[in-house]
């Protein structure tokens, strides 16, 4: 695999973590269209463990490495949300566990030669978002398990 590692960090379960040094308030939304005035959209905080996990006992946090997703969006260094108790499905982004390594993939039950699900049982393929990349069949001589399901990406943008 090429993605040499994710790391791998547990959603707190005792609260929020505020960061030192933050101010105490926080926007509630932000238009993107004509300006508004802020102050009537002023909260106390945004928690993001409330706004971005469901499950958090099944939540973990995944720092990307490597650049097979980033036809996806995805960059080496974002922040993955990755919820183990969801089941995949087509098209799901997953963390996956592949012979030994975890890897960042599209999960598709559709061969992607020629878009069609096989009528084996070994129909799983775990896809690249950049083209320097193979699609990884999947099948039963595989060690692999869906480690969990990519919920939210967090990037920085500056």
């Amino acid at each position: 695999m090429e993605d040499p590692a994710l790391l791998l960090t547990p959603v707190p379960q005792d609260g929020p973590v505020a960061p030192e040094g933050l101010p105490g308030m926080a926007l509630e939304a932000v238009h993107a269209g004509f300006p508004s005035p802020a102050q009537d959209y002023m909260n106390p905080c945004i928690d993001l463990n409330a706004e971005l996990v469901r499950h958090p006992v099944a939540t973990y946090y995944g720092r990307v490495v490597g650049d097979s997703m980033v036809d996806a969006g995805v960059d080496e260094g974002d922040i993955l949300v990755i919820d183990k108790s969801l089941d995949p499905s087509e098209g799901d982004m997953a963390v996956c566990f592949v012979d030994g390594e975890f890897t960042l993939k599209t999960i598709s039950f559709k061969d992607p030669s020629t878009g069609k699900a096989p009528l084996a049982r070994n129909g799983l393929w775990l896809l690249p978002a950049n083209r320097s990349y193979p699609p990884i069949h999947i099948t039963d001589s595989n060690d692999f398990t869906v480690w969990g399901i990519v919920t939210y990406i967090i990037k920085k943008v500056k």
